[in-house]
């Protein structure tokens, strides 16, 4: 009686699974797929439980497991389970990053970039986490460093964060690529520290008068109203208007606020960390304020 009727052939098995023979000697060469017997000539042969084994390695191999992975499986060292939890996060990690990679490209695209802004852009965005919160600590203790503020607000500007989600669009990408730029300008940090050196309320100070036309968007909403009735900073509905923002402030300190404000591009700045962040942005306000930077010059004569 043969010992070895009923078993297969690797051609066999390959007939039987439909995984080519040669992929079936790959596996079995690795281990993971072992023949129960062999021929009289020395070929493998293969039981029942092979064709179940190989349809078990095939659908491992199509989820992306390597044979070493497979292998643990096999013999009982892992599960299916623990295997799939470190590749969910693998995955996971693969498709930030790619997102990360459309979002460059699609920037790069955008600007009709240059091999070395592309360059630029691609480090900036792969950027860990611990590097861009060192480019924003940078960026405030140089800008915020040594000025006398109200406990508050001092632990507020301690606590900001600026950063990208796990998840981030490409428009986050795109903002935060911008923004990282901007942060490490020494130009833009010294135009905001100057900026803030005029605008910032102090311990025991009133609040400078020119500082509600960046902290409260009222003043800017105002502005927009008049300018979308179609008057012109110099007339003098426009002259009522600063009137009414303004009281009997001094003009020229509040006109050296907006001018700081406005040559910093403290506007633009606000624009992009509110889009990095991915929450609800106003209106880029620029025209509005320098509409109002003219009506200001014009009624303090």
């Amino acid at each position: 009686m043969d010992p070895n009727a009923g078993l297969l052939t690797i051609g066999q098995l390959a007939r039987r699974t439909g995984v080519s023979a040669r992929t079936l000697r790959f596996w079995s060469n690795e281990e993971a797929l072992v023949p129960v017997a062999r021929s009289a000539s020395g070929y493998r042969l293969y039981d029942a439980d092979c064709v179940a084994r190989v349809e078990l390695v095939r659908s491992l191999r199509e989820l992306g497991l390597g044979l070493d992975e497979v292998r643990r499986v096999l013999r009982g060292r892992a599960t299916v389970a623990e295997i799939a939890e470190a590749h969910v996060a693998a995955l996971e990690a693969q498709i930030r990053t790619l997102k990360v990679s459309r979002a460059v490209w699609s920037t790069v695209s955008k600007r009709q970039s240059t091999a070395e802004e592309a360059t630029l852009m691609n480090r900036l965005a792969r950027l860990s986490v611990t590097e861009r919160m060192q480019i924003i600590d940078d960026f405030k203790r140089e800008v915020y460093g040594g000025l006398e503020l109200e406990p508050g607000l001092h632990d507020r500007i301690r606590d900001m964060r600026i950063d990208l989600p796990d998840d981030p669009t490409p428009e986050q990408v795109d903002a935060w690529i911008e923004l990282a730029g901007l942060l490490q300008d020494p130009e833009f940090r010294a135009r905001m520290r100057a900026f803030l050196e005029l605008n910032m309320p102090t311990p025991g100070q009133s609040v400078p008068p020119g500082a509600r036309i960046w902290w409260a968007r009222q003043v800017v909403e105002s502005v927009a109203r008049v300018r979308a009735a179609g008057v012109g900073p110099e007339e003098p509905a426009a002259a009522e208007l600063v009137t009414t923002l303004f009281g009997e402030a001094d003009l020229g300190t509040v006109s050296d606020s907006l001018e700081a404000g406005l040559e910093a591009g403290a506007e633009r700045y606000r624009g992009l960390v509110s889009r990095v962040r991915g929450g609800p942005s106003a209106p880029d306000a620029t025209a509005d304020l320098r509409w109002l930077a003219t009506a200001l010059r014009h009624a303090a004569g």
